[in-house]
């Protein structure tokens, strides 16, 4: 990792009281619902995007959601988690994502798609695999506004769009220019803050999981395929899911449960 990539991290301004008291909360064996609208209403930026992202379609709720209260109801406690700290990580790591062929309102679609997508297929498939993979699904992408930052200031974004357009994936354009990729910067982001070694693991090698411990294969292989179908430039694309479809067949994933859970979001995002 170049001491530019080192310098960027380490410059990073520290996580807010209100995401160290949820990630506090977090790694409780014991969580009530109570305890958590108490920390989330002190901070506005968290309540006005948790109630910006509850009423998106891609959740389906009936009615409006106006109160964080209702918003954990409805949501559950590791989702609304979920959504305090991937907001408030977005808000920390503000850069011009251009460079990637999006902006930030972009990103965020892209990063509530693929936790909600994670909810949908692993709520079939394990309960406690769906609770400990919606953030890590929500938060894997985050690196990307440390190296767009990267790319424009070693006047390398040509050369990254030029990959791109030849063919090359995401991963493999950024390994080429920077030498790194986005699920490695993200730990490293992540480690920086001081935030759950299970959370930086899983992620860690999702780009590369030749390198992935055997721990968290299986979980770094679905964070994979989420990252693949909601792939920031055109999540949901076909393209995309058929890509994501053959990887999780090649991972033996249940891919019936991923195929249901696709569509069941696509129908709801037909209501925007």
């Amino acid at each position: 990792m170049t001491g530019t990539i080192i310098e960027k991290i380490e410059a990073l301004p520290p996580l807010p009281k209100t995401i160290l008291d949820i990630e506090e909360f977090r790694k409780k064996n014991e969580k009530e619902a109570f305890e958590l609208l108490q920390i989330i209403e002190k901070d506005a930026l968290i309540t006005s995007t948790l109630l910006k992202v509850s009423n998106s379609a891609m959740f389906g709720f009936r009615s409006k959601v106006e109160t964080v209260s209702k918003a954990i109801n409805l949501l559950g406690i590791n989702f609304t988690i979920s959504i305090a700290i991937g907001g408030t990580v977005q808000n920390l790591l503000k850069s011009n994502l251009s460079v990637y062929g999006i902006n930030s309102d972009d990103f965020m679609r892209a990063s509530n798609l693929a936790t909600t997508l994670t909810a949908l297929w692993l709520n079939k498939v394990s309960y406690d695999l769906k609770e400990e993979l919606v953030l890590p699904a929500l938060l894997q992408e985050a690196g990307k506004f440390i190296l767009a930052d990267v790319l424009d200031s070693e006047d390398k974004a040509e050369e990254f769009k030029n990959l791109i357009s030849s063919g090359y994936t995401i991963a493999q354009a950024e390994r080429e220019c920077i030498g790194v990729t986005t699920s490695q910067i993200t730990a490293s982001i992540f480690r920086h803050w001081k935030l759950s070694e299970n959370l930086i693991s899983v992620i860690e090698h999702v780009d590369n999981l030749d390198d992935c411990d055997e721990t968290c294969i299986a979980k770094s292989q679905i964070l994979e395929v989420i990252k693949t179908i909601c792939n920031i430039q055109d999540p949901l694309s076909v393209e995309n899911i058929e890509k994501g479809i053959a990887k999780a067949t090649s991972y033996k994933l249940d891919t019936k449960t991923l195929k249901e859970a696709i569509e069941k979001l696509e129908d709801r995002l037909l209501e925007e």
